[in-house]
Order: structure tokens, then C-alpha cells, then sequence
């Protein structure tokens, strides 16, 4: 990665100039027996997307607030990106009420309607399928976001020293909830801030370019979300983000490590 890069969307410029073809994020959910893999250039296409529909579809404003009532899903990389290019504040987990928009999958809808600005809704079903009818309160980001620009140029330059990141400090190391956990207080990062710690996570983990992690942890502290997003694209590395992991057998846990070419592993094991 760039030494000069201080923004997570700088981090993703850097990946697709240095080797678009290759993936960086694969997404499996062992609920539903899901597998999504995206290139640099594909991911960075949809985070062009996402961070137009903010940006004009939403009217988002740098340092507003965006609650992402969302779990570990390709999806959420995607909108934590896409905040970043806009330099609006990705709260994730975040309090709706307290937001000016909310994005919330389909077992958050009720508690997103306390955000009194935009909504959007995500099936999070498999191949980004919309809902059959739209959400009562809420657009679908299904419909809305495919005819969004392909190509993305904030209106304001994204401050590197603003508040970009909002995410719980506590339950490192928990895989996916099975139930609702107790609100945390949140540690807010600026853009720099966040680099710089994805960074040093990644020479903690003994990440290089080319390192296939395979992470199993809830997005619910940034020990989560790091492993399974930041960590990974400061390294130049790659993800196997897994939901539902303790569903699988030791058996076919293995095969996925030898079949992903798994280098270094973040789950709960």
C-alpha cells in the first residue's frame, strides 16, 4: 500500500492501481450456504455506486452521520467505503435516533425508523437481491443504487482528520452474535486515526501483500471489523469474511481454508 495513503478510500485507490483483478473480499454465510467473491474492481464499482447515492441520493453532507444497522456482510464493507469517500461518519451499530440517515438490514427495519432522515433498507439476501416490496419507512438500496454512476468525485475533499469510523470498543473477539448485545460506547476514528490502526493491526497479525485472512468475528468492535475489512486492505491482503462460521464442522472448516488459500485466521477457534 501507499505510505502516503491516510483515508480508507485512499487505501482502495491504492489496491485498484495496483492490481484490480485480484480479490479482495469473499463472503460466505453458513446459514445459507452464500459464496460472493469480489475483486478490488468490482468492490471499488459498488463502493462508486454507494457513495453516489449518498452523496446525491441521500444529500449526505460531510460530518453527518449514517447509522449502518448492518452485520459482517460484503454489503457493509461496501458502505463502510463508501462513507469514507464521502467523508460522512460511519457509525456502525450506531444509534438511529442520534443519526441524520440509517441503512439497516432485515432484522433492524423497526429500530431504524427512529432516524428521522433518509432510510435505506438491505435484504442482504444473496446476489444483493432486492425486497419483494419496499420496507414501510425505507427506499431499498437493492433499486436504488443500480443506476447510480460508476465513478465517484466527493463535491468537498474528504479531510483526513475528520470523524470517519464509529464502532464499539468492546466484545473483541466474539463470533457472530446469536443474540442482541447491550450498546457500547463507541470509539470514533478520523480517517488517519483508522489507517494508521488498520495498519498496526495488520503488522500484528503478520499480514504482507497477497495474505488470504479468514475472519469469523462479529462487526460489532473494531477488533471485528478490522480483521474483517481494514486490517486486510492496508496489508494489500484479502478477506475470507465468514457469517454463520460456527455452523461449520472442523471438516469442512479445513477445506475452506485449503480450497481459499487461507494464510492467517481472526475467528473465536
Amino acid at each position: 500500500m501507499n505510505a502516503s495513503d491516510r483515508t480508507p478510500a485512499d487505501l482502495l485507490r491504492s489496491a485498484l492501481a495496483a492490481d484490480p483483478a485480484r480479490p479482495l473480499v469473499t463472503y460466505y454465510d453458513d446459514a445459507t450456504g452464500e459464496r460472493v467473491e469480489l475483486s478490488v474492481a468490482t468492490f471499488a464499482n459498488w463502493v462508486a455506486k454507494t457513495a453516489n447515492l449518498i452523496q446525491d441520493g441521500l444529500s449526505a453532507e460531510p460530518g453527518e452521520r449514517v447509522a449502518l444497522l448492518l452485520p459482517a456482510h460484503w454489503q457493509t464493507a461496501v458502505w463502510l467505503l463508501a462513507c469514507a469517500s464521502t467523508g460522512v461518519v460511519a457509525d456502525l451499530g450506531g444509534d438511529p435516533a442520534g443519526a441524520d440517515h440509517v441503512v439497516a438490514g432485515p432484522d433492524r427495519l423497526e429500530e431504524g425508523l427512529a432516524c428521522t432522515g433518509g432510510r435505506l433498507a438491505l435484504s442482504l439476501a444473496p446476489l444483493g437481491r432486492r425486497f419483494p416490496a419496499p420496507p414501510a419507512g425505507y427506499d431499498d438500496y437493492a433499486v436504488e443504487v443500480p443506476s447510480q454512476g460508476d465513478r465517484f468525485a466527493p463535491y468537498v475533499p474528504v479531510d483526513a482528520d475528520a470523524p470517519a469510523l464509529a464502532v464499539p470498543e468492546s466484545a473483541a473477539g466474539r463470533t457472530e452474535p446469536t443474540e442482541p448485545t447491550e450498546p457500547t460506547e463507541p470509539a470514533e476514528l478520523t480517517g488517519a486515526e483508522l489507517v494508521e490502526r488498520a495498519r498496526s493491526d495488520a503488522r500484528r497479525r503478520g499480514l504482507e501483500p497477497g495474505s488470504r485472512l479468514l475472519s469469523g468475528l462479529a462487526w460489532d468492535s473494531w477488533e471485528g471489523v478490522s480483521a474483517g475489512l481494514y486490517a486486510p486492505l492496508a496489508a494489500g491482503g484479502s478477506v475470507v469474511l465468514c457469517r454463520h462460521l460456527d455452523r461449520l464442522t472442523p471438516e469442512a472448516l479445513a477445506a475452506r481454508i485449503e480450497s481459499e488459500r487461507v494464510t492467517h485466521r481472526a475467528d473465536a477457534s
